[in-house]
This record gives structure tokens, sequence and C-alpha cells, in this order.
């Protein structure tokens, strides 16, 4: 499944944009060549002052508010970010948020002492979510995700790269698969679909490996490149999990099949994944709390991307995280992302990660935000599309609530998303289903 190609970008008949964004204390245009690296990460490219026009889906200028006002005229519609910070849509590149059930048992075991590693073993963790997710049909798993993709992208994230591995049967991977394309379908978000056959061995297969592994290379990778319901192929290299060898195996038959290599890697033990991530040109390797020197050495010479998930280590009561301050010195394209899921991450809050990239990973706040915007549109294959404010890039802008980036970490714990807008439209908060908002009614109503 190829991304698409983007489109012209058109004007009005009239030579108008349709939309200016003005009155920004800064514009973050995340903008230059291609992803950013090393020192270049902690430059965000901003406009003091800053406006952008739009012409239907596209930003048509970005610059100084005296020249971009000047572009206007009768029909064009302004919107007043009140002195905040507008920036582009961020992207995580790195979620599983199409799934049943609910583990929030698990959580209680760990906060009693229980470790992920044990709940596995015992036949929980990612097999509690496989036996829920089974049950469900497309429509329940649509139902059951749209209300977590809403709250993530009122929070600010346009968008998605989404992982199926909840299923870890033909059938129930098609499904999940299924569910993410209808999503991406009904927007307003957009979502990047990866398959990830290759999480778990199901409970079926617990004693045998090689037959499962032939049966994602054999059956599930044709049927998917088939059917064009993934661009990216992940496994979970690690301990417990899958071997390089296993790994290596899956990803090749993915490649054969179009479908581009990622990982799940260096999570809870030295598993061999980054290296093999770097040797497969893989788009990106996940996790890394236990990369080692030579590996980031590696990172920093290669394309692949170091996708960071402090949310995971945080959520799981790790006092491992991954190093992203070394990356960023050795020149690895760094990203960070939610790692959303029912057990290891539930979190719906991309403010939460950037806290986290800062304060626990020892990204600058700068180098924090070009992770979540280009170097994460550059995660996901998105990166002529999405990620940066720059003419002929897709309209996804949000604006926030502060006058300096700073002041994002600074005022943490706090959503200041203020207005979202994607492909040049600003999304009405009003849009989210009536079953994912409050519902008020009168009290003598429920005895009538």
């Amino acid at each position: 499944m190829n991304p698409p190609k983007p489109p012209q970008v058109t004007a009005r008949d009239d030579g108008y944009p349709d939309l200016i964004v003005h009155n920004a204390s800064l514009v973050l245009t995340c903008a230059g060549k291609g992803p950013r690296r090393g020192s270049e990460q902690d430059d965000l490219h901003a406009v003091p002052d800053g406006a952008v026009a739009v012409t239907g889906s596209r930003i048509t200028a970005v610059g100084p508010v005296t020249d971009i006002m000047q572009m206007g005229g009768v029909p064009t519609t302004l919107l007043d970010a009140r002195g905040g910070i507008v920036m582009p849509g961020m992207v995580d590149s790195h979620t599983h948020p199409v799934y049943g059930g609910n583990r929030a048992d698990e959580f209680l075991k760990r906060l009693a002492g229980a470790s992920y590693e044990e709940l596995h073993a015992a036949g929980g963790g990612i097999q509690a979510t496989v036996d829920a997710t089974r049950k469900m049909r497309v429509a329940d798993l649509v139902e059951s995700a749209r209300g977590r993709l809403w709250s993530m992208f009122f929070a600010g994230v346009t968008t998605f790269e989404a992982k199926s591995g909840y299923g870890l049967s033909v059938a129930s991977e098609m499904t999940q698969l299924q569910a993410i394309r209808e999503l991406d379908a009904e927007g307003p978000w957009e979502l990047v679909p990866t398959f990830l056959g290759a999480h778990a061995l199901p409970r079926e297969c617990a004693d045998d490996r090689g037959g499962y592994v032939d049966l994602v290379c054999e059956k599930m990778i044709p049927k998917v490149a088939a059917l064009e319901l993934a661009e990216f192929c992940d496994v979970f290299c690690e301990r417990g999990a899958f071997t390089v060898e296993e790994s290596r195996r899956i990803l090749q038959t993915g490649q054969a099949h179009g479908l581009i290599p990622k990982l799940h890697a260096d999570e809870l033990s030295p598993s061999g994944g980054t290296r093999l991530g770097v040797e497969l040109g893989a788009r990106s390797v996940d996790h890394l709390p236990y990369v080692n020197d030579e590996e980031i050495e590696l990172l920093g010479k290669s394309n692949t991307a170091a996708v960071l998930l402090p949310a995971t280590s945080f959520f799981l009561f790790k006092d491992r995280y991954a190093p992203g301050r070394k990356l960023v010195d050795a020149g690895a394209i760094v990203a960070l992302a939610s790692d959303h899921n029912p057990g290891s991450s539930h979190t719906l809050s991309m403010g939460r990660v950037l806290e986290l990239g800062v304060m626990r990973c020892g990204l600058t706040v700068r180098e924090a935000l070009n992770a979540v915007t280009v170097n994460a549109a550059y995660a996901v294959g998105r990166e002529k599309e999405v990620g940066t404010l720059e003419p002929g890039k897709q309209a996804d802008i949000i604006i926030l609530n502060v006058s300096t980036p700073e002041d994002l970490i600074y005022a943490w714990g706090v959503n200041h998303v203020v207005a979202v807008i994607k492909r040049g439209r600003l999304v009405d908060r009003r849009r989210q289903p009536d079953e994912t908002r409050p519902k008020t009614q009168r009290f003598s109503d429920l005895f009538s």
C-alpha cells in the first residue's frame, strides 16, 4: 500500500486564501530539508508574530503577519490565535488504537507488585486483549476506537500510525486492519496502517513457534498485501516474543510483498532489534530503553528513525527510559510517540509524552516538539505531506494557548490545544459523536 501522492496546490479563482491564521506569538514551522538531526533538532524555524494562509486543504504561505494579511480578501476567513503558538498538527507515530476489552485489572496487579513480563507469561498481557478482540466485528472495533481517536485528536494529534496485532489469526488481523481503514475514511484524522501479526505467539501456538511464523509469512502477509490493508510490517523483537532470526524472516517476507519494515526493539532487554532494523533499512525502531552505545552510533549514521515511547516506561513503573539525549547527540532521527494500548501505555495524551520526553529522555523542549512533528512524520512515511508548516504541505495546524514552547512543559499536565485544523478545516468539537460526550437530561426525566 503506497502513501497518497500530494495533490497540486490550487488557488481560488479570485486569488484569495480561504483561511488565514493570524495573531500568533510564534508560528513553529518545523521546516527544513528532511528530518531533524543533531543540533538541528533544537531549531523549530519559528516565525515571531507570524501567520499561515490556507487554500483548500493546502498551506499557501507562511510568514510575518504583515505580509500574510495582505494576501486576504473579502472571502477569506480569519482565525485569531490570540497570541498563542501555531504549529503543525502532531503525528503519533506508534499506536495500537483498535482493540477489545480492558486491562485495568492488570494495572491493579502491577500496583501490587506484579511485573508486565509475569502477567504476560501467565496468559494475560497481550493475550488477554487478543481474546477480547477476536470476539469483535469490524463495526464493534470502529465504535470502540472512535472515542479514543477523538480524545487524541483534540489533544493535537492529526495523524496516527495505527497497528494491528491483537488478532493473531488470519481472520482477526484482517478484521483489525479493516477497522483501521474504515476509521481512516471516517476522519477527520488520518491513520497510517501497520501490520503487526508478529506481536506475540497466540495461545494456540504456544508450542509451535515455527508454525506461527509460517502462518504470518505464508498466509497473513500475502493477504494483507493483496488487500492493500497496510503500508508497514512490524515485529515485536524481544525476549518472550520473537527472536532476531524470526523477526528477520517476517520483515523480509513483508519487504518482498511491498511492506516497509518497523520493529519494536530493545524495550525490556537487549534484543538485537535495533541492529536488525538498521540492517534491513527499517523506517523506524521503537522503544529502545536497552539500546547500547554501538547501536546508538549505528542509528546516528542510518536513515532509520528512533521512536521513543517514554509513556510505556512510565506506565510500567520502569526506571529505565530510552536515551534520547545520547541519540540526538549521535545524529539519530529521534521521534516521540504515545504507544497507546490497553496494557502498557494506556494514555491518550501526547502532551504527557512531550513532558516525559523532556523530563525522562533528556530532550530539550524544542527537540521534543520536532520529535512529534517533522521527525514523527518521517517515521510513518508522511514527511512530504505533514509534520511542518510549509507552502504545499497539507494544512494540519494546531493552536496552543501558550506564548513560548517552554510553557508547554513548564505548565505540565494541561491540554494546551485550543483549536485543531485538519486538511484546511477547523474541526468543531461538536463534531465529536454523542456517545463520546457527556449527556445531560432533567432529573425528572428519570421518573417520567
